[in-house]
């Protein structure tokens, strides 16, 4: 497997940066992300369809795929885990096509997203499943800004330093859940 390396993202993101990172590369994120998961992205698509403005700016941003749980006192956010990316896969091309630059989850994605972040230069990200509490430390505020009847489920604005996440599905086709299949059968 090629050496990965270490980067520091500031979004919004732009071609030229995502096409620099590579499947493998871990990333520290610093700045605003949005959260949203599959009902907010039905919404987010059916608005695009209608052709209505969007309630957050998609262009060279990153969404995570996340649903927290509720904040302590004196805290902007609860547990914050990543959730299971395929719920996503039948919005997430229309997304991209519409500016969308990053993704962060857990999972592999379908050839549809791959192929809408390869023809629209995006990158999907893995967080680690289950480190939810470790996590939430690097979100600094989090706000409902659409769908607030969604509860867990509403679209927040994060502000976040230095999220950690790896680069698992980059724009140029490199799949890291392939790659690390096949460099086990190697050994």
């Amino acid at each position: 497997m090629p050496q990965s390396q270490t980067k520091h993202l500031t979004p919004p993101l732009t071609d030229e940066v995502v096409a620099g990172l590579k499947a493998g590369d871990n990333v520290f994120i610093t700045g605003v992300i949005y959260s949203a998961r599959d009902s907010a992205h039905k919404r987010l698509v059916d608005m695009m369809e209608r052709g209505e403005k969007l309630p957050i700016e998609l262009e060279g941003n990153i969404i995570y795929f996340m649903g927290p749980s509720p904040a302590k006192p004196g805290q902007p956010i609860g547990s914050a885990g990543p959730t299971t990316s395929y719920r996503m896969d039948a919005y997430s091309p229309a997304l991209i096509a519409a500016g969308l630059k990053g993704m962060i989850g857990k999972g592999a994605r379908d050839e549809n997203v791959v192929a809408a972040m390869k023809e629209h230069c995006a990158v999907y990200f893995a967080a680690i499943g289950g480190a939810g509490a470790l996590i939430s430390k690097s979100i600094k505020k989090a706000e409902v800004v659409a769908f607030g009847d969604l509860g867990a489920e509403a679209v927040r604005r994060l502000e976040v330093e230095n999220f950690p996440c790896t680069v698992a599905q980059d724009c140029h086709g490199n799949n890291l859940y392939e790659m690390g299949v096949a460099e086990y059968r190697r050994e």
